[in-house]
């Protein structure tokens, strides 16, 4: 397999073949992300995908799971994009699922159709980043959408039977705005009902362009109690039907997860103890939170 740079997946693609059809991030503009920095986005040719292909067959031949790397694959455009999946599919019979990184835009570039028929080849999952559902804080992050749009693509995911995991991030919002961005992401993940939702706390990367704002003071992150509270009220703001929510993350300093609504009050009641008794100790030390 040739990759091109660093390679990120989500944690629950851990046991997946990963497969690189794009070459980093066709927005990579985001003020807080320094993952595909180095790289200038393209796509791959779907030469290269299906050598990469024949060679991962030769030492994997009973794959079950795929995921499609860099940034936003989904970006590839359909007629492109359904070859790679029948390739995908015809190299490995015993194939279960295919996951991929989605952006707003590249969603919305796909129709409910489009989305259904990638589904019926393999398409079991799209990774959204909507990190916030403030959007004030969506534009000083240069995220490049907003909020309505997010909502449409959720629910254009979903409507194409594909199951929805979207990450937000504890923090973005800075000092200033910690409790609207909080209020603000518990009800947009209300009125999107992910399947899964991930929140990660925020780690601010040396050469981001969001690092230059916090050296010079324009931006500045919450203490870790004032980011507890934050998740307290995301959650406390949360109505749905069924989403398994997630602050398990190597960022977090609580790692909590359960099934809304039945375990929100179980896991509000941790956070409440944690922010009650104020003890350190009890957290995640600061050497072992990573991204």
């Amino acid at each position: 397999m040739r990759y091109e740079g660093a390679i990120f997946r989500p944690p629950s693609e851990a046991d997946s073949l990963i497969l690189q059809v794009t070459i980093g991030c066709s927005h990579n503009r985001c003020k807080f992300c320094g993952s595909y920095k180095e790289k200038k986005f393209r796509v791959r040719t779907i030469e290269e995908i299906k050598e990469d292909l024949t060679e991962a067959k030769r030492y994997a031949r009973f794959v079950k799971k795929v995921f499609l790397a860099d940034g936003d694959a989904l970006v590839v455009p359909q007629k492109m994009l359904l070859p790679i999946f029948e390739e995908i599919k015809s190299t490995f019979p015993k194939l279960e699922r295919i996951g991929i990184y989605g952006n707003v835009k590249s969603i919305l570039k796909k129709s409910v159709d489009d989305l259904r028929k990638l589904k019926e080849l393999g398409l079991g999952i799209v990774y959204l980043g909507i990190e916030s559902g403030d959007q004030v804080t969506l534009n000083r992050m240069d995220k490049g959408t907003t909020v309505e749009k997010i909502e449409e693509a959720s629910k254009r995911v979903k409507d194409a039977g594909i199951t929805l995991s979207v990450t937000v991030l504890l923090g973005i919002g800075g000092e200033e705005r910690t409790r609207i961005h909080a209020e603000e992401t518990g009800k947009l993940l209300s009125r999107i009902e992910p399947d899964y939702v991930g929140a990660l706390t925020l780690i601010v990367i040396p050469g981001t362009p969001l690092a230059d704002e916090m050296r010079m003071g324009k931006f500045r992150l919450p203490d870790t109690f004032k980011l507890l509270e934050e998740l307290y009220v995301m959650i406390e703001n949360i109505n749905v039907k069924k989403t398994f929510f997630a602050s398990n993350h190597a960022s977090n300093y609580l790692p909590l997860k359960g099934w809304l609504p039945d375990e929100k009050e179980r896991m509000l009641s941790a956070i409440r103890y944690v922010l009650e008794v104020k003890d350190p100790s009890i957290l995640r030390p600061e050497y072992l939170r990573a991204l």
